[in-house]
C-alpha cells in the first residue's frame, strides 16, 4: 500500500485542480482547497490504524529507485517523530486555508501555493533518503518566497527575500555536510540508513565538522540565537494564515532536521552538547524578553517562538528520554498554540486593522468569544497545567534537572517570562474601558469559531490526556536517547 504516497499527493492534486478551475470562481476554487487539505488530514489521521506504537524503526515504508548512478531512491517511511509532525501539517494547513477567507486578490494562485507547500512540509517529515529530504527542503522556499511578497504587508518583498536569503545560506552548509557523508555511505547511497551506517566509521572530530553544516541549515530554520534574524520580520509581513504555518509547522521542521542529524552523527551530538544548551538557554531567555517589550501582537507571538523553539533544542541537547520527550511534545504544543495566536490575531487585524496593543481595551465586553480563545492560548503559551504545553515543559524540566542540575532553573525564569507578557496582554485587551472605535468589532463567526476551536480542543486533549502521543513517542524517544556514546 503506497499510504504515504497518497497522503503526499493529494494536496498536489488539489493544487492541480485549482489550476484548472477557472479564476473569477472564488467559491469553487476555495471549496477545492478546503476539500483537498480536509481529505489529507483524515488520511493523516487514518494512517493511526496502520502504526505500531510500540515499534521505533520507520514503518509504512516505500522506496523505489530514483537514480541508480547517483544513489537516490524514493524512499519514504514514519516513526514515533514524524507521525506526529504529519498530522500538525495536515490540521494547520487546514486551519490556514479555513482562515485566508479575507484573501481577495490572486485566490487562485494564493490557494494552489499553500496546497505545494503542505506537500512540500510533508514530504521534508517523510523522505528517509537525504537527497529527497533536501529537495523538498528547498521546495518550500518557492511558495513561501510568492505567499509573502505578493499577499503580505507593506515591506513583504524585504521579508520574502530575507527569508529565502536566510533559508538557503544555511540549506549551503547542509548540503555540503551531505556530499562529505555521500562518500561515507556503505553502498553509494543518500538513504537516511546507509549514510548513518557509514558515519558511525568517522572519527568524533570529523563528525564534528560534519555536524556543524547541519546545524546551521537546521538552526536557520528552527531558529537558533543568532540565526533567527529572519523571523520577526517575515512573520510580521506574512498574511496571518502563512504566520500560521511559518511558526506551526517550520521552525519544527529545523527540530526535526536535528534530530535526524543527531541520530546520524552522535559522536559529534555529544561534542556539541554543551554548546546546544547554551543556546537554547539564551534562546529561552532573549526570545521572551524580546517579547516581553512588543507592542505588535504578530511581533510579540514571533519573539515567544524563539523562546519555546529554545525549550526544544534544550530538550533535545539533553540526550535523555525524559527531555526529549519534553521537547517532543512542545513542538507539537507549539504548532498548536501558535497556530491558535496567529490565528486570533490576524481574525483580529481583519476587523480593527492595527496589531498595536496600546490600541485595544476592554474586548471582552464587545468579543466575548474571540476574549475566551485568545486567553485560552496565551495561557497555553506559558504552559499553564491542563494544557499540552505543561506536560512538554514539565518533562523539559525534570530530563534537563537530570543533565544540568540546577541550571535548568533559568528555563523557570522563562516560564516567569512567558506569563508576564501572557496576563499583560490579555490586561491590555481586555479590560479596562471600552474604547469608542471597538464598539463595533464583530466576534467570531461560526466557520471561525469552527477552526479556533478546533486548534483549542486539541491544547487541552492532550493536556489531560496525553497518553496517545506519548505512547507514539515512547519507542522512537528511547532509542534516540540510546544511541550516544555511553558515559557522555
Amino acid at each position: 500500500m503506497l499510504l504515504l504516497s497518497l497522503l503526499l499527493i493529494i494536496p498536489l492534486v488539489g493544487a492541480l485542480a485549482i489550476a484548472i478551475i477557472p479564476g473569477n470562481n472564488t467559491g469553487m476554487i476555495r471549496g477545492a482547497a478546503l476539500a483537498h487539505a480536509l481529505s489529507a488530514l483524515i488520511m493523516s489521521l487514518g494512517l493511526w490504524y496502520w502504526f505500531d506504537p510500540a515499534s521505533s524503526s520507520m514503518q509504512l515504508s516505500e522506496r523505489f529507485s530514483w537514480n541508480t548512478q547517483l544513489g537516490t531512491y524514493y524512499a519514504l517511511g514514519i516513526d514515533g517523530f514524524s507521525y506526529p509532525m504529519v498530522i500538525l501539517t495536515t490540521l494547520l494547513c487546514l486551519i490556514a486555508i479555513i482562515a485566508s477567507r479575507s484573501i481577495q486578490q490572486g485566490i487562485k494562485s494564493y490557494y494552489a501555493l499553500v496546497l505545494v507547500l503542505e506537500t512540500a512540509i510533508l514530504g521534508v517529515f517523510m523522505a528517509q533518503d537525504w537527497a529527497l529530504f533536501y529537495l523538498f527542503w528547498e521546495l518550500t522556499l518557492i511558495p513561501l518566497f510568492f505567499l509573502i511578497s505578493r499577499w503580505g504587508g507593506a515591506n513583504r518583498d524585504s521579508a520574502a527575500i530575507n527569508f529565502v536569503l536566510y533559508t538557503m545560506g544555511g540549506s549551503v552548509f547542509m548540503l555540503m555536510s551531505l556530499l562529505v557523508l555521500f562518500d561515507t555511505s556503505t553502498n553509494h547511497s543518500f538513504e537516511m540508513s546507509s549514510i548513518a551506517s557509514g558515519a558511525a566509521g568517522l572519527s568524533p572530530g570529523t563528525q564534528l565538522l560534519i555536524f556543524s553544516g547541519f546545524l546551521l541549515g537546521f538552526g536557520v530554520k528552527i531558529p537558533l540565537v543568532p540565526l533567527h534574524g529572519w523571523l520577526p520580520l517575515a512573520h510580521v509581513e506574512a498574511p496571518s494564515p502563512i504566520s500560521i504555518l511559518l511558526s506551526g509547522i517550520l521552525l519544527k521542521m529545523g527540530a526535526y532536521g536535528l534530530i535526524r542529524a543527531a541520530l546520524t552523527l552522535p559522536h559529534a551530538m555529544v561534542m556539541l552538547q554543551p554548546a546546544l544548551a547554551t543556546v537554547a538557554f539564551v534562546g529561552l531567555l532573549y526570545g521572551g524578553l524580546l517579547a516581553w517589550r512588543q507592542h505588535d501582537l504578530k511581533r510579540m507571538i514571533a519573539y515567544s517562538s524563539v523562546s519555546h523553539m529554545g525549550v526544544v533544542v534544550l530538550g533535545i541537547a539533553s540526550l535523555n528520554q525524559t527531555a526529549m520527550m519534553g521537547a517532543t511534545l512542545q513542538m507539537l504544543a507549539h504548532g498548536l498554540v501558535a497556530g491558535s495566536l496567529f490565528l486570533l490575531i490576524g481574525l483580529l487585524y481583519e476587523r480593527t486593522h492595527t496589531r498595536d496593543i496600546t490600541n485595544y481595551s476592554s474586548l471582552i465586553q464587545i468579543t466575548p468569544r474571540f476574549a475566551l480563545f485568545t486567553v485560552l492560548a496565551l495561557l497555553a503559551a506559558m504552559g499553564f497545567p491542563g494544557t499540552v504545553g505543561f506536560i512538554a515543559e514539565l518533562h523539559t524540566l525534570i530530563g534537563g534537572y537530570e543533565r544540568w542540575g540546577w541550571v535548568i532553573v533559568l528555563l523557570s525564569l522563562s516560564v516567569l517570562i512567558s506569563a508576564a507578557y501572557a496576563f499583560r496582554t490579555i490586561g491590555r485587551l481586555f479590560t479596562g474601558p471600552v474604547r469608542p472605535n471597538m464598539r463595533s468589532v464583530t466576534d467570531l463567526t461560526p466557520f471561525e469559531l469552527t477552526a479556533t476551536s478546533l486548534l483549542a480542543a486539541t491544547t487541552l486533549l492532550f493536556g489531560w490526556y496525553p497518553d496517545p502521543v506519548i505512547r507514539i513517542l515512547t519507542a522512537s524517544v528511547a532509542t534516540f536517547s540510546a544511541s550516544f556514546p555511553p558515559g557522555f
